[in-house]
């Protein structure tokens, strides 16, 4: 794990399988990332996802934490994006299937 500022995110070559279809397993990670990968990156506050404020934290942080995203502070917003080469280059099409996917 690498610390982005106060943000832990995994290695390149820390990125688990497991961790990332885990990751995308869920309904509402899916959604993250479907607008992430439309926008290219997008500030956590901009999401209008109807939950609690901790529990859209906790979706990012299982997001981050398995390195489908990344997050970087930009003053007071988190920015995500999506770690599309490491994932790319770790697990080839992958992440490209997924988005093609979910968005169908």
């Amino acid at each position: 794990m690498t610390k982005c500022t106060d943000i832990l995110q995994p290695l390149p070559n820390e990125i688990s399988l497991s961790k990332v279809l885990h990751a995308l397993s869920d309904p509402v990670r899916m959604e993250i990332v479907l607008k992430i990968a439309k926008a290219g990156q997008v500030a956590c506050g901009a999401f209008d996802i109807p939950m609690p404020k901790s529990t859209l934290s906790h979706h990012f942080k299982v997001l981050r934490e398995s390195g489908v995203v990344t997050s970087r502070r930009e003053g007071n917003e988190l920015m995500n994006s999506l770690r599309s080469e490491e994932l790319e280059e770790r697990f080839p099409g992958l992440l490209k299937s997924i988005i093609a996917a979910g968005s169908r």
